[in-house]
C-alpha cells in the first residue's frame, strides 16, 4: 500500500504528526508508523483522515490524483 500521500497532505496543511495523531486520538509514534508504512492504517482512520483533509480515501492511497472528494450519492 502506497501511503506516501499521508505525509504529503499533512505537510501541505502545515501540520505536525502530533497534530494528526491528536485528531485521531492516537500516539504520535503510532501515526508515524502509518506514514512510513511500518504499520497498516485501519480503514476507520483512513475514513477519518479523508474527512479531515476533505479528500477521498483513494487519494490518500494514491489510487487517484484527483484531490477533491467524491460527490455524495443521493438515494
Amino acid at each position: 500500500m502506497d501511503i506516501s500521500r499521508l505525509k504529503e497532505i499533512r505537510e501541505d496543511n502545515n501540520l505536525l504528526q502530533k497534530d494528526v495523531a491528536n485528531y485521531l486520538k492516537i500516539k504520535q509514534q503510532q501515526y508515524s508508523e502509518y506514514e512510513i508504512g511500518k504499520r497498516l492504517i485501519p480503514i476507520n482512520y483512513l475514513s477519518d483522515l479523508a474527512d479531515f483533509y476533505n479528500t477521498s480515501i483513494d487519494y490518500l492511497l494514491s489510487k487517484t490524483d484527483k484531490r477533491n472528494p467524491y460527490p455524495k450519492r443521493i438515494l
